[in-house]
């Protein structure tokens, strides 16, 4: 009997322990499943954008370009009234459904807009009754975000945008109880317990035992995680109504891997896979995502069509046998076509150097807590078209380079950095010939020696001094030696290894002639022309020492551009910028990243310094540019090769767009690049898919042109032969004239420069 009395005791008191312990474990569970439900944010990334394609008439953008824009955007070809996001060509008239956005200046409805093209530029842009639009605006390309852990993507939506139909799809294949459960259904969780102690898999999980295994549980498939699901499910419903059960769910599933991108939520799917904001899906639409929530790689629609499709008929099948629908919609939708984008997956971006670029930016103003949480709204300045084009430029030519191993072993690297020349908006960075790659970015962390891209600061500080440089000056070609207390002798040697005498100054900088310019700029100061090196926006420490003229200093394409873009504005300095705006998820701004600019140079020397730059391309080192660009273009630029043919460089512009070519080997390796041979075709190719604008700069209100005898370098006209035209600021060219030149050359420069000065005086008066 005592032994009977202690084993009931013993059992009584394990019985109310368990209890007790099951009572401590159901209120640690309901204190989670309330804090972090009530307390769950969805980590939403930043979003990026790039420009949006702002259409108006005199826009020169071929038809064929803007479609291209178009299908890249998801838009689909062919008229489909009553829907947006399409367009339909007519002759050469474009017919467009624009998707509704909301812009940093507000929302922009859906509308129809028609472009009319002449000649490769819009000619008129209409509203849907014809009447002419000043400005219309595209919806802008995502191109990547800034992610949360496991690079989780989603658009969050209300319960209200959700279609109807795709409810009740849910509803009808998931979970027909879902509306009067407690959180789990006996008989689904019978088999679900018997597949524990089987090799089978059964389902039976509701929605919202799927909710708590997303949210708060691991995917393993053990008898304590059953149980621990089953009673979050049912505390989760003893707290929550079913709509926010159901808004939840809809917005955490997970529906398929876009690359190394995670596709969650319905929002962000219907965009996906369609193109579409969730509230505008069809039935059959809806119905293959709700096939996919079965398994997302199994019935992914891009890679197994078909059985995408058996499964979307499955669960209008269900849906219609629960009555959800009718039998003239069911029939309807089972007839449809899958209808997916077209549009290829771009994981977490497809500009991944450019992305790079606007995170760091980015991170100089916002936490990166907040950039991978906050749903912040990134608004770039980045160009598809540009883009492209870069990309092209750069792969083909590597890939001819290699296969004609005209350099050295194939394994040839690259970046492009191309610029809006005016503003410094960066429209396009190409860290490497593999333009999709996550890792090294050439064009940001690249920093190679830049051979002759400083020899422009070094006859700009020349050129600032009219009394002793102009254009003509003779500079001395001859053996020179650079001697330096405590360092050895520098002397410096031409690429064609000879000396070359006496040589107009703008003939040094087309020829690229090292003793020349070694020659000018010791004699200008190393300092005074490293300190113009900064004004250009070089903010890099520079050695001040003679080497340094000739470029034996290593810097990165994206900082070449920076020095470039002062020259190409005509020395009005503006800091690069990638971004242009940020908001709210919703659309309220935030930070605005404005155009700011301030003159760095006196317009004149800037103006000089630019025309002995288009000598590069026209007669100089840059001359095969001819090959890719008509000569009214007038591209001015400077190619860079280094020691040993290491690297090769060319940096240029055009009238509305300033580009830098880097070619060169990761491992440094000696090659035989130069930077004409090698750079040059890259930036050429590149230019000449995107019909540059031609280069013709204002000219400054204190410049002349003048005519020059080659000859004698003394002033000349019709009379002598191969007499060119030449820039020179007021009281700086020669006075005497040529013993070429005539009285009738006399008369007509006097007539000209008088014509010169009323042009000049009524552009000051009544402006240009």
């Amino acid at each position: 009997m005592a032994r009977r009395h202690r084993l009931r005791r013993f059992l009584g008191i394990s019985f109310l322990l368990l209890l007790l312990a099951g009572a401590g474990f159901t209120l640690y569970l309901d204190h989670r499943v309330r804090s972090e439900f009530e307390g769950r944010r969805f980590a939403l990334p930043a979003r990026i954008y790039a420009r949006p394609l702002e259409l108006h008439a005199g826009l020169r953008v071929p038809q064929a370009d803007l479609e291209e824009e178009l299908r890249l955007l998801g838009y689909r070809e062919g008229a489909r009234e009553g829907e947006f996001a399409w367009f339909a060509r007519n002759g050469e008239r474009l017919d467009i459904a624009l998707r509704p956005f909301v812009f940093w200046d507000g929302p922009q409805p859906a509308k129809r807009i028609s472009v009319v093209f002449d000649a490769g530029a819009v000619a008129a842009v209409r509203d849907a009754a014809g009447a002419e639009l000043a400005l219309a605006r595209l919806d802008p390309l995502p191109i990547g975000g800034i992610y949360p852990a496991g690079n989780e993507d989603r658009v969050l939506v209300r319960l209200a945008e959700v279609p109807p139909h795709l409810v009740q799809a849910l509803i009808a294949t998931e979970d027909r109880k879902f509306y009067s459960h407690f959180g789990f259904d006996p008989r689904g969780l019978a088999r679900a317990a018997l597949s524990v102690f089987s090799s089978r898999v059964q389902g039976g999980s509701t929605l919202t035992q799927q909710l708590v295994k997303n949210f708060f549980l691991t995917p393993e498939r053990t008898l304590q995680r059953k149980l621990t699901e089953l009673a979050m499910a049912v505390l989760l419903e003893l707290h929550y109504d079913k709509k926010e059960i159901l808004e939840t769910y809809l917005n955490e599933i997970y529906l398929g891997q876009d690359r190394d991108r995670a596709i969650h939520g319905i929002g962000l799917a219907a965009q996906f896979y369609f193109g579409k904001e969730v509230q505008h899906l069809s039935l059959a639409e809806a119905a293959t995502l709700v096939g996919m929530v079965k398994g997302p790689a199994y019935y992914d629609p891009y890679r197994h069509p078909a059985r995408a499709l058996e499964r979307r008929n499955l669960v209008l099948h269900e849906t219609r046998e629960l009555g959800s629908i009718t039998l003239a919609e069911y029939s309807t939708a089972r007839a449809a076509p899958l209808g997916v984008n077209r549009r290829p997956g771009m994981g977490t971006s497809p500009y991944p150097a450019f992305v790079s670029l606007v995170h760091r930016q980015l991170r100089r103003d916002y936490d990166e807590a907040d950039l991978r949480s906050e749903g912040l709204r990134i608004f770039t300045t980045l160009d598809p078209r540009v883009q492209a084009a870069a990309e092209r430029a750069l792969t083909k030519r590597l890939a001819q380079f290699d296969k004609e191993r005209r350099f050295g072993a194939p394994g040839l690297e690259g970046a492009v950095v191309v610029t809006d020349a005016p503003s410094g908006e960066i429209q396009a960075l190409v860290g490497g010939r593999d333009v999709r790659y996550r890792g090294y970015n050439r064009a940001l962390d690249a920093a190679r020696p830049v051979g002759s891209l400083l020899k422009p600061a070094i006859y700009l500080t020349a050129l600032s001094e009219p009394k002793r440089y102009t254009l003509i000056t003779p500079i001395d070609d001859g053996p020179f030696v650079w001697k330096s207390r405590g360092a050895p002798d520098w002397q410096p040697a031409n690429y064609d290894k000879k000396f070359h005498g006496l040589v107009p100054l703008r003939t040094a900088l087309a020829q690229s002639l090292n003793v020349a310019t070694a020659r000018l700029g010791t004699e200008l100061g190393i300092e005074r022309v490293l300190a113009n090196v900064r004004k250009l926006g070089i903010e890099r420490e520079l050695r001040p020492y003679a080497s340094t003229l000739l470029g034996a200093v290593e810097l990165t394409p994206l900082e070449v551009a920076q020095m470039y873009q002062t020259i190409a504005s005509g020395g009005w300095r503006a800091e690069q910028r990638s971004i242009r705006e940020v908001t709210t998820q919703e659309g309220r701004p935030l930070q605005r990243y404005p155009l700011a600019v301030e003159q760095a140079f006196a317009p004149e020397p800037m103006y000089l310094l630019t025309a002995a730059m288009q000598d590069v391309v026209r007669e100089g080192t840059a001359q095969g540019l001819k090959s890719f660009l008509p000569p009214e273009i007038a591209a001015a630029g400077k190619t860079g090769t280094t020691d040993e043919q290491r690297d090769a460089w060319f940096a240029g512009f055009t009238g509305d767009r300033l580009a830098v070519v880097w070619v060169g080997y990761d491992d440094n390796r000696a090659a035989r690049l130069t930077g004409s041979s090698a750079a040059v075709p890259v930036w050429g190719e590149l230019m000449a898919a995107l019909a540059p604008e031609p280069l013709v700069f204002p000219k400054p209100e204190h410049i002349e042109q003048v005519w020059i005898d080659p000859q004698t370098g003394l002033r000349g006209g019709a009379s002598c032969a191969g007499a060119v035209e030449v820039p020179f600021i007021e009281g700086s060219a020669p006075e005497q004239r040529a013993p070429c030149s005539g009285p009738m050359d006399a008369a007509v420069e006097a007539v000209d420069a008088t014509v010169e000065k009323a042009k000049s005086w009524l552009e000051r008066l009544f402006g240009r």
